[in-house]
C-alpha cells in the first residue's frame, strides 16, 4: 500500500515506518521540522512537509494514498496547559481524514489509550468509560476520548477505520517518556517511589510489538475495531521502582498520598490511577504476539539509566484527575 503517517518521525512513528518498509509498504511521512525530514529519507520514507494545522494538505495526501496511520499529537501543548486545544487539533485532522477516505474502504487508523480507561478493572477493547463519570472528566481528556469514538463510526462511512489504545509507556530503548521522567525523578529525589502500597497496575508494551499491530492493523483490522497495543497486562508500580532503585542504587520507599504531588509533580494522578488492560481479543483477531522484552525486563536492561529524562509522552488517554 501507499501509506501516509502523520507523527512519522516520533517515538513510535519512527519504529512503525521501518516496520511497514519492511513489509513492502510505501510510506510517506508527515515532516514539520527538517530534522523530521531527514530522518524519514534515512528510513526509506518519502517526505510531506506540514503539520496537522495543514488540514489541505492532510486531505491531499490521505486522498493519494491507500490507508493513513495518524499518530501525531500535540503533546508539548496537551501538557503544558491546553490539552483541549491539541485535542481539538486532533478532532479537525480526523474530520478532515474521514472526509477524505469515506466511501472508500480504506485504512484509517490512530492512537488512543488505556490509561484511566476503567480503573480498578482490567479493561478489554470491548469496553470505554463510564459514561456517567464522563462530564467529570477535563475538557480536554474528554475530547480525546470524542474522537477515538468518531473514529470507530467513520466505519458507517465506508472507511475501514480502527482505534489502537497504547499503553501509558510504550517502552524501549531511546523512549524518553513516562518510564524515562520516573526514571529521572528518582534520581533527582534520591529515592526511587511508588504510591501507597504500589499495588497499583500500569499495562505496558513493547514499541517494536506495537509497531507491528499498527501495520497489522492497517493491513487487515476489520473496520470499527478497537484494539489493544497491550504485552503485559497490568505492571505493579512497586516493582517498577524495585527495578529502578536497584540500578540507580536508591533506596525504594512509599509516597504517601499527601506527598504524591510534591514528589511526582504532574505524574501523580497518573501513578494514583490502577489500570490494568487486556489484549486477548487483539491477540485472537489479529494473529498478533508480543515478542519483545517485558517492561520489567526491558527496565533490567540498563538503556534507561544511560539517557536523561524528557517529556515526550505517549499516552493519549490521560486519567480523569490528571491536569489539563
Amino acid at each position: 500500500m501507499r501509506v501516509f503517517v502523520t507523527g512519522a518521525s516520533g517515538w513510535i512513528g519512527s519504529a512503525v515506518v521501518p516496520e511497514l518498509i519492511g513489509a513492502g509498504h510505501q510510506v510517506t511521512g508527515l515532516a514539520r521540522s527538517d530534522a523530521s525530514a531527514d530522518s524519514l529519507i534515512a528510513a526509506g520514507a518519502n517526505v510531506q512537509r506540514g503539520t496537522i494545522d495543514d488540514l489541505d494538505t492532510l486531505r491531499s495526501a490521505a486522498s493519494a494514498s491507500d490507508g493513513v496511520i495518524h499518530l501525531a499529537f500535540k503533546h508539548e501543548l496537551a501538557f503544558t496547559g491546553d490539552f483541549e486545544g491539541a485535542a481539538d487539533a486532533d478532532r479537525r485532522a480526523i474530520v478532515t481524514f474521514g472526509d477524505a477516505l469515506a466511501g472508500s474502504d480504506r485504512p484509517f487508523v490512530i492512537a488512543s489509550g488505556t490509561l484511566g480507561l476503567l480503573p480498578g478493572r482490567v479493561a478489554t477493547e470491548r469496553d470505554w468509560p463510564d459514561a456517567a463519570a464522563l462530564p467529570l472528566w477535563p475538557s480536554g481528556p474528554r475530547a480525546r476520548l470524542e474522537n477515538a469514538q468518531m473514529t470507530v463510526a467513520l466505519a458507517s462511512r465506508g472507511v475501514r477505520s480502527s482505534v489502537m489504545r497504547l499503553t501509558p509507556t510504550v517502552h524501549g530503548d531511546g523512549d524518553h517518556g513516562f518510564m524515562a521522567t520516573i526514571v529521572g525523578i528518582a534520581g533527582d529525589k534520591g529515592v526511587s517511589g511508588y504510591l501507597g502500597d504500589g499495588s497499583n497496575r500500569w499495562p505496558a508494551v513493547h514499541r517494536l510489538d506495537a509497531a507491528r499491530l499498527f501495520r497489522l492493523a492497517l493491513e487487515k483490522a476489520p473496520a470499527g475495531s478497537v484494539l489493544h497495543a497491550v504485552a503485559d497486562q497490568g505492571v505493579p508500580i512497586r516493582a517498577v521502582a524495585e527495578v529502578i532503585g536497584r540500578h540507580l542504587d536508591l533506596p525504594v520507599a512509599s509516597i504517601s498520598p499527601e506527598d504524591a504531588a510534591a514528589h511526582f509533580t504532574w505524574l501523580a494522578s497518573f501513578l494514583a490511577t490502577d489500570s490494568p488492560a487486556s489484549s486477548a481479543l487483539t491477540r485472537e483477531l489479529m494473529g498478533w504476539q508480543p515478542t519483545h522484552p517485558g517492561l520489567i525486563d526491558d527496565l533490567d536492561q540498563g538503556h534507561y539509566f544511560q539517557q536523561s529524562s524528557g517529556t515526550e509522552l505517549v499516552s493519549p488517554l490521560p486519567v480523569p484527575s490528571a491536569s489539563t
